[in-house]
């Protein structure tokens, strides 16, 4: 096997997850950090031919389908495979074949399928209860609030260095957690948040009149959610179109471009939402010193910053959050969460700063499910257990990179240089469209995937995900370029 364990590779080849320099730099990292991998030689040619045909599928299966289909909404494109169970990376369907599932359940399962632990975890919380509501306090959502707020401090995130040591003594400028149930409701919770921001600093001000400090900058090619206001934020025309008008007030940059920045943020904006690496429109990254001019520039205008880190953040790049190991001088004012929070059982949450927290008094905003017992202890056991897995991340990532990255060099005519950093992963693809081939093919050879955008195949695999299962992962992709080259 071409995998090489942590114990070869030194903290400073692990630099290639840090982005603590500038992009050059972040470059000669991932170079020298490939070389210290044994990588094939010429691509696989032993999953060429599918093993999973669809094109014929049983009677029962269809019939399953047709069922299902028959009082589900249909808003979503599947193909015609029916999952019955899963274990660790796999997945099952019901006519018994196993898939190497790389989707990671679209960035949430962090422990992979069926983790025997997680399991013991939700039927010990079960046996006690599983909602109270936000009427009454109880034992969990405290623990994971707190837990929250100590890794931030110890890793480094929203204003913290890394290893800020915690302090005992209670303080106004305490971070504070809003659980929601999804990360879309998260980013609801933070866009209403920071409007309330700019309202209590307008009237403080002793401004006269309405507050016009409203205005929200999003990013092209973002994703924040569905809901009215996240889509909103979402400048996809596939998203949007169907429901305009929408929240008035949203203004879109694009990502890594100063003069836009310069040009939109302004003192009528409340808030700048931004994900520092975007998940579902393409895997770009934002870059250090973009971050460094929008916290600028949001001091300068008093608008909140914040990082959608929902798909990007929770250990998913290797560190806590994607913006972790960078200066504090790029860091946001808040933080939203979800997707692995919980490996699949419904919960996000809205980190904020202390200063930010104080706009919010009782009433101000509200959940019935949001920060349940079950949630909350399934949140605090997973969030424990994938801090141990950072250094397993930063290792897997850097081999699936260096796998990847030789894709370019064999397939030079179908794919661009990878993106992402970690398990966030894009591999672009000449030509619109060919990247969902590129799925749909991998999927009838036993390997699930995503694609990101137009043009990219995204790799968001379960944090547990190991060398041999991303060899096999990268081979399918080989047998599935050598059909199309």
């Amino acid at each position: 096997m071409a995998f090489v364990s942590l114990g070869r590779l030194t903290r400073g080849s692990l630099a290639v997850v840090s982005r603590t320099a500038s992009l050059r730099r972040v470059v000669h990292s991932r170079t020298r950090l490939a070389s210290t991998f044994s990588l094939p030689s010429k691509p696989s040619t032993t999953y060429a031919d599918i093993s999973h045909p669809e094109d014929n599928a049983p009677a029962e299966v269809r019939k399953e389908i047709e069922d299902a289909s028959r009082f589900i909404l249909p808003v979503y494109a599947r193909p015609p495979v029916v999952l019955a169970s899963g274990k660790g990376n796999y997945v099952f369907d019901s006519q018994g074949r196993k898939y190497l599932d790389f989707t990671g359940g679209i960035a949430v399962n962090a422990l992979g399928h069926s983790d025997e632990q997680f399991a013991k975890a939700m039927y010990e919380q079960a046996q006690q209860f599983i909602h109270t509501s936000n009427a009454f306090y109880h034992r969990n959502a405290g623990a994971l609030a707190a837990e929250i707020v100590r890794q931030t401090q110890e890793q480094g995130g929203l204003g913290f260095a890394v290893g800020t040591p915690p302090t005992d003594a209670p303080s106004q400028n305490d971070p504070r957690v809003f659980f929601s149930n999804s990360g879309t409701e998260a980013n609801e919770g933070a866009l209403k948040i920071a409007r309330k921001v700019a309202k209590e600093r307008w009237i403080a001000s002793g401004k006269d009149g309405e507050c016009s400090q409203f205005r929200v900058v999003s990013f092209a090619h973002a994703f924040h959610g569905r809901s009215m206001g996240a889509l909103s934020a979402t400048p996809n025309p596939k998203y949007q179109a169907p429901f305009a008008p929408l929240v008035p007030g949203f203004d879109v940059a694009r990502l890594n471009n100063t003069e836009d920045v310069e040009r939109l943020v302004t003192p009528d904006t409340c808030a700048v939402i931004v994900e520092p690496i975007q998940g579902e429109g393409g895997v770009f990254e934002a870059e250090e010193g973009f971050l460094k001019l929008l916290r600028e520039r949001c001091n300068s205008t008093g608008a909140v910053l914040i990082f959608d880190e929902i798909q990007c953040g929770l250990y998913r790049t290797g560190n806590l959050w994607a913006h972790s190991k960078l200066p504090v001088e790029c860091h946001p004012d808040i933080v939203t969460m979800a997707k692995p929070l919980a490996n699949g059982y419904p919960v996000g949450a809205v980190l904020m700063r202390g200063n930010i927290a104080q706009a919010m008094t009782v009433g101000s905003h509200g959940t019935t499910f949001g920060g349940s017992p079950m949630a909350t202890a399934l949140g605090l056991h997973v969030l424990r257990r994938l801090q141990a897995l950072s250094g397993d991340v930063l290792e897997t990532g850097a081999y699936l990179e260096a796998r990847l990255s030789q894709l370019a060099a064999w397939y030079p005519e179908l794919v661009g240089p990878v993106r992402g950093r970690g398990l966030i992963l894009g591999l672009p693809f000449k030509g619109e469209g060919t990247n969902a081939k590129v799925v749909e093919m991998a999927r009838q050879r036993g390997v699930l995937l995503l694609t990101a955008g137009k043009d990219v195949v995204r790799f968001v695999p379960s944090l547990t995900v190991t060398g041999a299962e991303v060899d096999h992962a990268v081979e399918v992709l080989e047998g599935c370029l050598g059909r199309l080259a």
